[in-house]
């Protein structure tokens, strides 16, 4: 009898833990709203422009862009550049606001995402607009505005006789009790905590040298085992609600490289920011979500949910690994991001952009190209595998 009743009470904890994580996963989902894009390019005005170019010399291609955009200027008619080298100390900011003081009206960043993200700090809610020329590892601005990101020549046409358009950025102010270290910094494309950090900072420079964007791929391998941590979200100013996660990724727009439109529904100038948790506990939850998102599926899944806010704030009992588009930034308790928008006039091509902020056409929707028989084995098994992770303790 007493057996009975234990087991009883421990069902009925269950179930109430279970109803409290629901509701304040609803929540969590009810301040997702659907958003468009604001602004459509408007052409570059004709005549010469003032010209400068932020150059990282520590890029292979430093030398040979700098040949490049010197020419193009002379081939237009225009004054010579004027080519700043950043530094360690001064990766962008500092360069891009000498800029704006000798009268640029395009500042051109060669670099990588770190590169970019310096000089649009400089150039926010400024009239001179930033050009792009990718010479990075992620690049993901550039693909996610939808420029030829393996094509320094067309991302360089653009960036002087290109189309204008403003963006959005964010916010992001980072604090860590344990060292008492706080910090602010913007961010264009997507920041994290969790898994996708760890693997940012432990991808080998040697393999992003001779393989690119793929050298993240084997550092995720071996970050793939480890255990969720608990966290508190709170958005827009919400009671915050604790959830466990693997990684939990705010967005500015969702493109990364090889095509995966990770979050496909954020836009880059609707004034808000897109947030993603990731809760996988086994390699089935893993491959769970990459079928989900690698086939566009609509499907709602639980070890990954989406949601909308003007503002976040995540809180860590202990101290957890961030990243910044693309690069390490530090270990944070707390951290909050706020959407600054239409902060930036970038130059882009003439075509309008897609749902995340691109013009590259979208992947096909495979799953709707498949048999009957197979999309119902699809629907069958998506329904199991939610039913098995919902039953988990």
């Amino acid at each position: 009898m007493r057996r009975k009743l234990l087991a009883g009470t421990a069902a009925a904890s269950a179930a109430v833990a279970s109803l409290q994580t629901y509701w304040s996963v609803r929540r969590l989902q009810q301040t997702r709203t659907p958003t468009a894009s604001v602004h459509e390019p408007t052409p570059v005005a004709a005549g010469p422009q003032r010209v400068a170019l932020v150059l990282n010399p520590s890029k292979l291609q430093a030398d040979a862009t700098r040949a490049l955009v010197e020419q193009a200027c002379s081939d237009a008619g225009w004054e010579p550049p004027l080519v700043l080298e950043t530094t360690i100390e001064d990766p962008g900011t500092g360069q891009a606001a000498q800029a704006l003081a000798a009268g640029a009206d395009v500042v051109i960043a060669a670099g990588g995402d770190g590169t970019v993200r310096a000089v649009a700090q400089a150039l926010a809610h400024q009239p001179a607009a930033l050009g792009l020329l990718p010479l990075g590892t992620g690049n993901l601005l550039v693909r996610n505005l939808g420029l030829p990101y393996n094509d320094i020549a067309g991302c360089l046409r653009l960036a002087l006789h290109g189309s204008e358009r403003r963006i959005d950025m964010a916010r992001i102010r980072l604090r860590n009790d344990r060292s008492e270290v706080v910090s602010e910094h913007p961010f264009l494309v997507m920041g994290g905590v969790g898994f996708d950090a760890s693997v940012v900072a432990d991808a080998k420079q040697d393999l992003k040298e001779k393989f690119g964007w793929l050298a993240y791929s084997e550092a995720g391998v071996r970050h793939l085992p480890g255990r969720r941590r608990r966290i508190s979200i709170s958005l827009d100013g919400q009671p915050p609600q604790s959830r466990k996660v693997r990684s939990l990724l705010v967005a500015n727009c969702g493109k990364l490289p090889a095509g995966v439109d990770f979050v496909p529904d954020a836009v880059i100038d609707d004034g808000y920011l897109d947030v993603v948790v990731l809760s996988p506990r086994s390699l089935l939850g893993w491959t769970w979500m990459a079928a989900k998102i690698l086939s566009r599926h609509r499907g709602v899944i639980p070890v990954i949910s989406y949601y909308r806010a003007r503002e976040v704030t995540v809180w860590s009992a202990d101290p957890i690994a961030t990243q910044l588009d693309g690069d390490p930034s530090g270990s944070i308790t707390s951290l909050t991001a706020r959407v600054d928008p239409d902060a930036l006039m970038v130059r882009v091509p003439v075509t309008a952009p897609g749902p995340s902020g691109s013009s590259v056409l979208p992947l096909p929707d495979w799953h709707r190209r498949w048999p009957r028989t197979w999309q119902l084995g699809w629907q069958r098994g998506w329904q199991r595998g939610r039913q098995k992770v919902l039953r988990r303790p």
